[in-house]
């Protein structure tokens, strides 16, 4: 794989400016965190912190309702709420030791804004995270979280308010701020080596899910399902199952209204390849290279754009991309929330919509979905739309 790259996707499209704190961040990969000694901390932090592993937890009622075995990897269980956690407690970390004061994030949907507030207080640094101006409205719950944990929350009112724009100013910032500032990037999206580094912290999940599974089932699952935003849910849950053939790898991304036309967040199954944010990927544009609006129920899948690696995944056969629409999405939030008591992330419920949506060809499988979020931050977004 050339440097950076995975297949033909990836790379460091970037003004100049941005280039030196690539390339220290690409050496702590290397001479830090893939180090025993860095994975051993980290390893303390994910255990007594995080309360890692997570449970993986099989679905009675809709299994035996659809005929397809259903389990959950319980990512909404984390200290914090969300898989997001995995990633800024190991940015956190390597963020002190290196020596740097503040801990920078953007947020869409508020996860990610948590998480790294809450790393940046659990290591004694300050925080500063960039939010679209839309996504500050729809999850209030989550800035007032971010706030409490002693971040400083950045509205940002341009371009379509949301998780793209957020992502925009906090490239600018780190400009400015680089010598004393981690961009504590939220997705397995970005520039090199991003991609790479948030790879490196979600992989647990697919550690110990496949782990878990082999030792209730006494072999592996028939396919495991994330949904997919950015991508480090999906990332996470598929690393270590990328060398099991037989295991289907299926992330969903989020077909807005589903209507002929709408906005969607779809770039994998709508887009073409592109560069955005420092990354050659897949990418809602218009023919002239303009990128597109995004629109999802779900504020953290809200991005026309996808990770480089989840681009050659598609590419090179091994990973297969589904769509679901708002709707369907409530309507699996409310089969989870009535059928097995519990409350999913918006996002999640666009991979457990999916298993519905397609239950009669999984009939008899097993399929682990991963649920990475829970749904509390969602609570005003399900009222509105179902009264």
């Amino acid at each position: 794989m050339k440097k950076g790259y995975f297949g033909d996707f990836g790379g460091q499209f970037v003004p100049e400016l941005l280039m030196p704190p690539l390339l220290e961040l690409e050496t702590v990969l290397n001479e830090v965190v893939r180090t025993d000694a860095f994975r051993d901390r980290l390893a303390e932090e994910l255990r007594d912190y995080v309360g890692r592993p997570s449970a993986l937890t099989r679905c009675p009622t809709l299994s035996e309702r659809t005929g397809v075995d259903i389990w959950l990897k319980r990512e909404d269980l984390n200290h914090s709420g969300s898989h997001k956690i995995n990633n800024t407690i190991g940015q956190g970390l390597l963020t002190k030791m290196i020596g740097k004061k503040v801990l920078m994030a953007e947020t869409g949907a508020g996860q990610h804004g948590v998480a790294t507030a809450t790393a940046a207080a659990r290591f004694g640094l300050s925080c500063v995270v960039f939010m679209g101006a839309l996504d500050v409205e729809r999850q209030s719950h989550n800035v007032h979280r971010m706030k409490l944990l002693g971040a400083e929350v950045v509205a940002v009112e341009s371009g379509t308010r949301t998780l793209k724009d957020a992502i925009n100013a906090a490239l600018r910032y780190w400009i400015a701020e680089q010598r004393s500032t981690h961009y504590c990037f939220g997705t397995a999206a970005g520039p090199h080596p991003f991609p790479e580094l948030v790879h490196e912290f979600q992989a647990v999940i697919s550690r110990e899910a496949r782990a878990q599974f082999l030792e209730r089932a006494g072999r592996l699952p028939h396919a495991v399902v994330a949904c997919v935003g950015g991508g480090s849910n999906a990332i996470g849950m598929f690393h270590e199952f990328i060398p099991d053939r037989e295991v289907r790898l299926i992330g969903v991304e989020a077909g807005g209204s589903g209507e002929p036309g709408c906005f969607n967040s779809a770039p994998l199954n709508l887009g073409r390849p592109g560069v955005l944010h420092g990354m050659h990927t897949q990418l809602l544009q218009t023919k002239e290279g303009q990128i597109l609006p995004s629109h999802s129920i779900a504020p953290g899948l809200d991005y026309p754009g996808v990770g480089p690696e989840h681009s050659a995944l598609q590419a090179s056969g091994r990973a297969e991309y589904g769509l679901v629409n708002d709707a369907q999405a409530l309507a699996a939030f409310q089969a989870l929330t009535l059928s097995e008591g519990i409350l999913p992330a918006l996002e999640s419920c666009h991979a457990l919509a999916w298993v519905l949506e397609n239950a009669a060809a999984l009939k008899g499988q097993s399929v682990i979905v991963c649920l990475s979020g829970r749904g509390d931050k969602d609570l005003d977004i399900v009222e509105q739309n179902l009264g």
